[in-house]
């Protein structure tokens, strides 16, 4: 029988615990993955017991409170507070979500809150997106033209059209869908992920893109669209309410329909 074994630094231990000040009424309780690179050692889970009566209602709020009042140390990252960037997006409760879209009224008992799973931690809930987005740029997520625009307006298009842009342009890069996917666990070397063959199909399904067959061509390969196995966690996950799976089946159905 075959035995592994994780990498000594890869051993999650007992971190520092944070109690509530005395009085505290309203209390929850947050188990917060924490590693930094500079100070080695292996990661480690701190707790933070927190008053909520003196904090939002969102786990951002928490967050946001735990390094104002609690612990200064703590990094994650941030922006808009209204799930439009996807900087917050993290594991919270088993979940990829985005903090400041996730009720803590929702959670249950204590709050485990862990980065992006299976990717580069740069410190704490920091993952490495470089990749990520590197794999954005390959496929090129401009509108691409040989036609000359007229000089006096934009590129129209008709209701129908634009309609079919719908549930693909809302998507914010947060990276949830991507990483929730076991196929990308174990091939996002060569698999470009849900997140990223959403984007691509929303220019191929764009009327006024005039470059869908290279699109399409860039797609054709065993990796870089066909490592999907339909499991669905990317549509299950995303705090946007979008479809990766669906957009995914859909250049398949392209890939088969322009070779009949």
């Amino acid at each position: 029988m075959a035995e592994f074994t994780l990498p000594k630094n890869s051993r999650i231990g007992k971190g520092r615990e944070h109690k509530a000040a005395d009085g505290a009424k309203n209390r929850k309780v947050f188990r917060i993955y924490r590693w930094d690179p500079e100070a080695g050692g292996n990661p480690r889970l701190d707790t933070y017991e927190i008053d909520l009566d003196r904090c939002g209602p969102m786990v951002l709020d928490a967050l946001i409170y735990i390094k104002n009042e609690i612990d200064a140390t703590l990094t994650f990252r941030r922006s808009c507070r209204e799930g439009i960037c996807g900087s917050c997006a993290m594991n919270i409760g088993g979940t990829n979500t985005l903090a400041c879209t996730r009720a803590i009224s929702d959670c249950g008992g204590e709050v485990p809150v862990y980065p992006l799973p299976h990717m580069e931690v740069q410190k704490d809930l920091v993952p490495n997106l470089e990749h990520f987005y590197a794999q954005y740029a390959s496929i090129k997520p401009w509108l691409q033209t040989e036609t000359p625009a007229p000089p006096d307006r934009e590129r129209l298009q008709s209701k129908e059209d634009r309609a079919k842009l719908d549930g693909l342009y809302e998507c914010i890069l947060c990276a949830c869908c991507s990483t929730s996917c076991p196929s990308y666990w174990w091939n996002g070397d060569r698999y470009l992920g849900p997140a990223i063959l959403l984007q691509a199909y929303r220019w191929i399904i764009d009327s006024r893109d005039e470059n869908t067959g290279e699109r399409l061509d860039q797609l054709e390969d065993p990796f870089r669209l066909y490592r999907c196995h339909t499991i669905m966690n990317c549509t299950n996950t995303c705090p946007k309410g979008l479809n990766p799976a669906k957009a995914i089946a859909e250049i398949k159905k392209l890939m088969v329909s322009r070779t009949m």
